[in-house]
């Protein structure tokens, strides 16, 4: 189970990919620099878009590495660019690529904690289910929040990406 939820991860960042290829063309057709949207914000106390897509990124590698008990990479958060955007996005793709099943053996019965928690845990199940999922996605749909709210033409199909559809037997 959490293999197939580590690829919803990996598409939903990859669909993201494709929100800021909208957002270059959205810029370039109205003459501005796209990496003004970094900063764009929906309300003053939320972090900008920059740190929604740094969000999103960190909640699905570190969901995967407290499941697993592995590593997860370092990002310094310093990306000031769409660009810089795509290779975090790809940065953290590649390392969801790296997992099997096995990874996940123990993963819903792993005690799992932040030190924001002030040493109190969860187990890896519940941590996935109240915690990490629901983290993604929060920040996920703002990133595209954020981009409809600029302007940028994305729609539901560019928010669900590719669906495994098929035809009647």
């Amino acid at each position: 189970m959490y293999l197939s939820m580590m690829r919803q991860f990996r598409k939903q960042l990859t669909q993201m990919k494709v929100w800021l290829d909208h957002a270059q063309t959205h810029a370039k057709e109205r003459s501005f620099e796209s990496n003004v949207l970094l900063q764009a914000r929906l309300a003053p106390d939320q972090f900008p878009f920059v740190r929604q897509v740094q969000a999103a990124c960190d909640v699905a590698k570190l969901v995967a590495a407290r499941l697993s008990g592995k590593e997860a990479p370092s990002h310094p958060d310093t990306e000031a660019t769409l660009d810089e955007l795509r290779a975090r996005i790809d940065s953290v793709i590649a390392y969801l690529d790296g997992f099997s099943e096995s990874d996940f053996a123990e993963a819903a019965t792993r005690k799992v904690s932040q030190p924001r928690w002030e040493g109190k845990w969860m187990t890896g199940e519940d941590y996935f289910f109240q915690h990490g999922l629901p983290n993604f996605y929060f920040h996920t749909t703002t990133v595209y929040a954020l981009l409809r709210h600029n302007g940028v033409v994305v729609g539901k199909r560019d928010y669900l990406g590719p669906l495994d559809l098929r035809a009647p037997a």
